[in-house]
């Protein structure tokens, strides 16, 4: 082989790698927007948005629990197994509410009952990995841990109960008013959360359910309940 002929492929290989490297940059770049940069972004709305929340409520703004259903958000899910951050929620489970760092309730494929409903499934939908990843670590939930629930007037106490590690995504009947695959087969007042399996891809979802243990009326301090002190 030549010396120029040796001098063209090395060029060529020399080439290849940095177009390797430059792609590797940018992949790299990506993934850092991807699992930092949004989570950033989304705790920073998030925040603000659960600020307006907290100020209308403070402000005494009339209604009664079902009138709080706006767009601004119905309240405040607090999971201490899974970090223990309050998480608002809102109506609708769509990538540009969840995006905001918040988590959403159904409104299809199936409704989602509320926490001050008689009877129902409150199912709500967050994201695990990025855009505030607020279920990142609903993997760590077990049979007995708490979910409370924070209205305006009312704190809703859950017991979670039962989990599917693992179902498919069009799996819509772990959202039925009586999630049958949880092991309840009677109407209760139950909660179920959902987020993608496994961490870093939407390819499952990922399940808890739990029912509702009693109900705490707001004092004016807001004292949260035992579970969450």
């Amino acid at each position: 082989m030549s010396r120029a002929r040796r001098r063209r492929i090395a060029g060529v290989i020399s080439v290849f790698g940095e177009l390797l490297i430059t792609a590797g940059l940018v992949l790299g770049l990506f993934v850092v927007y991807s699992l930092w940069w949004t989570n950033v972004l989304a705790d920073r709305e998030a925040s603000a948005q659960g600020d307006d929340v907290r100020n209308g409520w403070a402000s005494g703004a009339p209604g009664a629990p079902g009138a709080l259903d706006t767009k601004d958000g119905i309240g405040f899910l607090h999971v201490p197994a899974m970090g223990g951050d309050e998480t608002l929620v809102k109506r609708g489970t769509s990538s540009g509410i969840l995006n905001d760092g918040v988590a959403g309730y159904y409104t299809e494929p199936l409704e989602s009952a509320l926490p001050w409903d008689k009877q129902g499934n409150f199912t709500l939908a967050a994201h695990r990995d990025g855009h505030g990843a607020k279920f990142h670590n609903i993997h760590k939930l077990t049979n007995g841990d708490s979910i409370v629930f924070e209205t305006k007037d009312t704190w809703y106490v859950y017991k979670v109960f039962a989990k599917l590690p693992e179902t498919s995504k069009y799996n819509v009947n772990v959202l039925l008013p009586v999630p049958e695959e949880s092991g309840r087969t009677k109407p209760g007042r139950y909660i179920t959360l959902t987020t993608c399996t496994p961490m870093y891809t939407s390819n499952y979802r990922y399940i808890v359910w739990g029912e509702l243990e009693r109900t705490e009326k707001v004092d004016k301090d807001r004292t949260p309940p035992a579970e969450l002190r």
